[in-house]
Parts: structure tokens; sequence; C-alpha cells
């Protein structure tokens, strides 16, 4: 049985590599957001045009990067849903809610600071990991039925 499994949010950390390093043998497929920042922030008047409003530049970008996690999302047989320490991910918070309501695996990865500003989203989550290595054994476990060690 292959899983395929969307990585979702924070785009300043490895935590993606380490996933997919970690699960290497497993039969997983990964998918997931354009996460060169500029190039996701920048794609819409790349493609479309140059804005002089900030909001119009931003809402172009959105909304390409919109059709690209849609799909992914859409795809998927688990969405991974990471929140940094550092920055307020928003559109993981989207992702979430989107997955949630097709009814997808949800995999929620996050600090223990977030824990009280992200309940509603762990309420729609299957698991809560705190590390990679955990999201790496849940998925596992998915796919084999093996207990870590």
């Amino acid at each position: 049985m292959t899983l395929t499994v969307y990585l979702s949010g924070e785009i300043h950390t490895d935590w993606r590599e380490q996933i997919i390093g970690g699960a290497e043998g497993l039969d997983l497929a990964f998918s997931g957001p354009v996460t060169d920042h500029a190039a996701s922030d920048d794609c819409g008047v790349a493609i479309l045009g140059a804005e002089q409003d900030k909001f119009w530049h931003d809402h172009k970008g959105a909304k390409l990067n919109a059709i690209r996690t849609r799909k992914g999302i859409e795809e998927a047989d688990v969405v991974v849903v990471r929140f940094g320490e550092k920055y307020k991910q928003w559109n993981a918070a989207f992702d979430a809610g989107y997955a949630a309501a097709l009814g997808k695996s949800i995999i929620v990865l996050n600090p223990p600071v977030h824990q009280h500003a992200l309940k509603e989203v762990h309420a729609a989550a299957l698991a809560v990991a705190e590390a990679p290595r955990q999201v790496v054994e849940i998925l596992r476990y998915a796919l084999t039925g093996a207990l870590p060690g």
C-alpha cells in the first residue's frame, strides 16, 4: 500500500527533509508547496504581471499557490501540517481546515508552546507530534503496523 503524504506549513527549517530521509524505504510518495520563499511570494507577479499595491502582489501569489496546494491536499492520503516556533503560518491553518473538510488524515507537527493556540486544529487531527521522527513512526506504523525500536 502506497501512501501519498502532503507536507504543509513552515518553510524555514529542514523538517521536511528529516521526514523524507527518516521514511526512506517506506512506500510513501511526498508532495508539498513551493518552499523557495521568494518564488512562492512572487509567483503571481512573475507570471501575471507587476502590481503597485503589495496587497494585490500578495493576492496574486496566494491564488497561484492555492492551485498547487489544493491539488496536493486533494491527492494526499495523509496531510502533515507543521507550525514552527518563529513565524505565523496562517496558510498552514487553512491547509489543515481544507484537509479536514475533505476527510483527510491529518498529522499536526508543532512545538509544545503552540498547544493552546492550536487546540482547534489539533481537534481535527488524528495525531499531534512534536518532532519529525514521531511523524515518521506514525507513517511507518500506518504502513506496516510496526512499532518503533
